[in-house]
């Protein structure tokens, strides 16, 4: 296949370049740098099937040749870039989209939109099944995101109906690993750096809020079984473990030997109290679960982080 991938050079966009090339196809990777890195696809970038382009994909992209599949991974995601990024994240996903929903329709490819758990807002269901429409404030600092993914979806599934665009929707819930910016400023980074620091740890909040963690490689192998199927409505993709942030502090604690200190800070505006994605259709539909436990996946991101800081 010819895949075109966007946010190719951030962490989920590089992990599934890199997937894909190793199974043989060619690779377009698509990114402007704004929170993407180079050297997440530094090593990739020797390899003949791989193309980097440098561009926003907000405003409209050509590509020649053929495309048989695009997935849509251009947008900053973190609770920091919603302040830093507002317009930008508006743009991707609103804009973005629409551009990349054209390319598609006009190289009849298959669209994959990188959706979010963040649709769900501070869910008033537990756990978040597929057909929960959501908690979402729309005038609140984090609808930059929440909302612009909300009609990133409504794009994508218009497409298909009025032009019958083949396309996937994947809602991702809260994915961890190597290659997350060390500034990224999401719970496992924040906990992990400071840790490794022999910092107190932040929690905000009384930390009793929960989320559920899946490892970079379940959501890749996920990811591609659902680009596979003829899967029109939104999946949901995570770890249905469910964990407080209490309790991850303390497993980063305890992985990595630092104090046991905490530092409580004020909890964010419209921040969810609850996260758990219900797979049971991903189950179902993908054959798909996830298979690496927090503690393993968090050895693996906390080995990945100590090299960061080393270097």
């Amino acid at each position: 296949m010819r895949i075109l991938i966007t946010g190719g050079a951030g962490f989920i966009g590089s992990h599934l370049c890199e997937f894909y090339l190793k199974q043989g196809h060619e690779i377009l990777c698509v990114d402007n740098f704004i929170t993407g890195q180079k050297e997440n696809i530094i090593h990739l970038l020797s390899n003949a099937k791989f193309r980097l382009i440098e561009t926003d994909i907000s405003e409209p992209i050509e590509v020649s040749g053929r495309l048989d599949a695009i997935l849509h991974f251009a947008s900053p995601a973190s609770p920091k870039d919603f302040a830093k990024y507002p317009i930008q994240i508006i743009r991707a996903n609103g804009f973005g989209t629409y551009h990349l929903l054209e390319l598609a329709r006009k190289k009849q490819a298959v669209f994959l939109l990188a959706s979010t758990s963040e649709v769900y807002g501070d869910p008033l269901v537990h756990p978040q099944k597929e057909d929960y429409r959501g908690n979402v404030n729309p005038i609140g600092l984090r609808a930059v995101y929440d909302e612009s993914k909300r009609f990133a979806e409504t794009l994508t599934i218009t497409f298909q109906r009025e032009y019958g665009v083949a396309v996937r929707i994947a809602r991702i819930f809260n994915t961890y690993g190597p290659r997350m910016r060390t500034d990224d400023g999401r719970v496992i980074p924040n906990l992990i750096l400071n840790a490794l620091q022999g910092k107190p740890l932040p929690i905000y909040g009384d930390g009793k809020q929960t989320r559920s963690f899946c490892y970079i490689d379940d959501l890749i192998n996920g990811i591609a079984k659902l680009l596979t199927t003829d899967i029109s409505e939104p999946i949901n993709l995570g770890n249905p473990d469910e964990f407080t942030i209490l309790e991850l502090a303390n497993l980063i604690i305890e992985l990595t030997k630092g104090k046991r200190e905490l530092k409580f800070l004020i909890l964010p505006q419209d921040d969810p109290k609850r996260r758990k994605p219900d797979i049971s259709k991903a189950k179902q539909i993908l054959n798909w679960e996830p298979k690496v436990s927090l503690k393993q996946g968090l050895k693996l991101t906390i080995d990945w982080f100590k090299k960061q800081i080393k270097d």
